[in-house]
């Protein structure tokens, strides 16, 4: 029995047959043979070249069925990318050399999401499926493909020009920002470049110049005669400039474009992101879109990783607190809780935990909404609301993980509250936020979701509340002398500090320092710069515990408890901070609630 061709047999018999109809018409070298007529060579040409595609096609299809069934087994997804529209900006996203070296193809982008292709689903895949991720805040999903669809993607590398930076990207040249150093001192300079440059460069000069400030936040807002621009600087807006009102469409549309939002969606809320790329660092932008009266505001927060302090000293946490919050951070199990409001420092507080408990023999899974920053060696996922991803449903699917230790961004409701408490009673380590005012309120806090207190009681490790206070500029910083007033008020918030925390203080020498009037060029004029938290923590005991257990546990008890055993307030520990010149009195009374728990003994009368 003959055997059988393979389609690549095929192949090379009619290649080999349509040489052979190519030469027939030369001359021939030996005996004459009647040459065929010319239309007789053209029609059997045609048939061996379309012979050939049949082949080709068959080929391809015999390649495309191989990987259908590879991906079949592997229990992925599939597709065959010949002729599939391939956008530039999704296959720059793999640079070309690791995508000859790994047989992978970015295929597709679309908003926060990204499609990898690959011949083979090996680790190093995984790990740079991983590192997209990562890098463009995105979900990416693998698909097998086939060789065939492989090398027809990879050569639309030609056809993309010579490019120098990620589409989805905005570059600020570290020699701008060198320039603006020297040409912006204050917002008034600010002012007169900014009305002087094109609407680029307005852009890049509004983000340049938050980023030489130290701003978290820029705001663009619309307003019916021209359009503000205002800088968060250390928790505080400052005005640092004004756009003429016919500027207003040429800015919103660009600001739109960067972030990745529909231009011509004016009257609903949209979320975007812009990613920066200085020499140095990478620079994530989250914005948010708001329509108002007079247009949209615009609200951009900074991220950037390398200007947090993920250290307790540099967050401010010391003495009694510290001792206290390390030793319970080291227990294998239980819930650490920070609390405050919005823009207190919680989560920088959470991964300042995470920092020090990450070792190589330790899992720990995060899940957060967004995610701020990212960990290196720490499991980080993003909540999506839209597709049903919330706090409960990714705390059960974290737990099913088997990690050692779990972030859950924030605790607010009872379902995501329980399956905290019992995670915390079964072995794992468990760290994160709520909304109170004090470290003492988020224990009421709880029982009001509906928490059992038989359950909560055993499961809390340590509460920690924390507020941000300005730190003075260190530059221009003056000696500052109280009114009566205040003065009363320090010195019963020093006299009250429990014997426990043992904190020794002059009563007789009392010293503190405030801002310059004018500030400094260091300080923009503020005599401010940077922030540091003030805290209260508290870790259980058997006194708080059967507080717990009584139905008619009040805040009020809790604190006083809590007081008894050590712990300083917020209000005690800033004033503290003001005695080492690091704030002023002044701002500490402002943001802490400094006459709730506070105590009247006889030294401060």
């Amino acid at each position: 029995m003959p055997k059988a061709l393979s389609i690549d047999d095929l192949l090379k018999k009619t290649r080999t047959a349509t040489a052979k109809t190519a030469a027939a018409g030369e001359p021939a070298t030996t005996a004459p043979t009647p040459a065929k007529p010319n239309k007789a060579v053209a029609k059997e040409a045609t048939v061996t070249e379309k012979l050939t595609e049949k082949m080709t096609e068959i080929q391809i299809k015999e390649k495309e069925k191989l990987a259908q069934e590879k991906a079949a087994e592997l229990n992925m997804p599939y597709i065959a990318l010949r002729g599939f529209p391939i956008a530039p900006e999704a296959l720059i996203l793999v640079p070309r050399e690791t995508a000859r070296a790994l047989k992978v193809v970015t295929f597709l982008r679309y908003g926060d999401e990204i499609r990898l292709g690959t011949t083979e689903p090996t680790p190093e895949v995984e790990e740079l499926k991983k590192k997209l991720s990562e890098e463009q805040h995105a979900h990416v999903e693998l698909y097998v493909i086939s060789e065939d669809s492989y090398e027809a993607a990879e050569k639309l590398y030609d056809t993309l020009p010579v490019i120098k930076e990620v589409i989805y990207g905005y570059r600020i040249e570290q020699k701008d920002l060198e320039k603006y150093e020297k040409e912006i001192a204050s917002f008034r300079d600010l002012q007169e470049r900014i009305s002087k440059v094109s609407i680029t460069d307005v852009i890049t000069l509004m983000i340049g110049s938050s980023l030489r400030s130290n701003a978290s936040d820029i705001h663009v807002e619309a307003e019916e005669e021209d359009v503000k621009i205002r800088f968060r600087i250390d928790g505080v807006l400052q005005d640092a400039a004004k756009l003429p009102r016919d500027a207003w469409k040429q800015v919103i549309s660009r600001l739109k474009l960067l972030a990745g939002v529909k231009i011509n969606v004016e009257d609903v809320p949209q979320d975007g992101r812009i990613t920066i790329y200085l020499s140095n660092e990478k620079i994530d932008i989250r914005v948010s879109f708001l329509p108002t009266a007079f247009g949209e505001s615009v609200v951009m927060r900074l991220l950037r990783p390398k200007s947090i302090a993920l250290e307790f000293d540099n967050l401010g946490i010391r003495g009694l607190a510290l001792e206290r919050l390390t030793a319970e951070i080291e227990k294998p199990n239980g819930i650490i809780v920070t609390t405050g409001p919005t823009g207190s420092g919680k989560t920088t507080t959470l991964y300042a935990i995470l920092k020090k408990l990450n070792r190589p023999e330790v899992k720990i899974i995060t899940l957060e909404d967004p995610i701020e920053y990212k960990l290196v060696g720490i499991n980080q996922s993003q909540i999506e609301h839209d597709k049903g991803y919330d706090f409960a449903k990714g705390l059960r699917a974290i737990l099913r993980q088997d990690p050692d230790i779990v972030m859950v961004g924030e605790i607010r409701d009872l379902e995501t509250a329980e399956i905290a408490v019992q995670a915390a009673l079964t072995g794992h380590l468990v760290v994160s936020t709520i909304h109170t005012n004090s470290a003492a309120g988020a224990i009421p806090r709880f029982m009001s979701m509906g928490v059992k207190s038989f359950l909560l009681a055993p499961a809390l490790n340590a509460l920690i509340g924390q507020r941000l206070v300005r730190r003075l500029c260190e530059k221009c910083k003056v000696p500052a002398e109280l009114s009566p007033a205040k003065l009363t008020q320090v010195k019963m918030l020093i006299a009250a500090i429990p014997e426990k925390a043992n904190v020794k203080v002059d009563m007789k020498n009392l010293k503190f320092m405030g801002p310059s009037e004018k500030g400094c060029e260091v300080c923009n004029g503020f005599g401010y710069k940077g922030r540091i938290g003030i805290y209260e923590i508290f870790s259980m005991t058997k006194p708080i515990e059967e507080a717990i257990l009584d139905p008619n546990i009040s805040e009020t008890k809790i604190q006083e408890l809590a007081m008894a055993d050590g712990m300083i307030t917020m209000a005690q520990d800033g004033i503290l901070k003001a005695l080492d010149g690091l704030t002023s009195v002044d701002e500490v009374l402002e943001t802490a609630n400094v006459d709730t728990f506070v105590m009247e003994p006889e030294e401060a009368k």
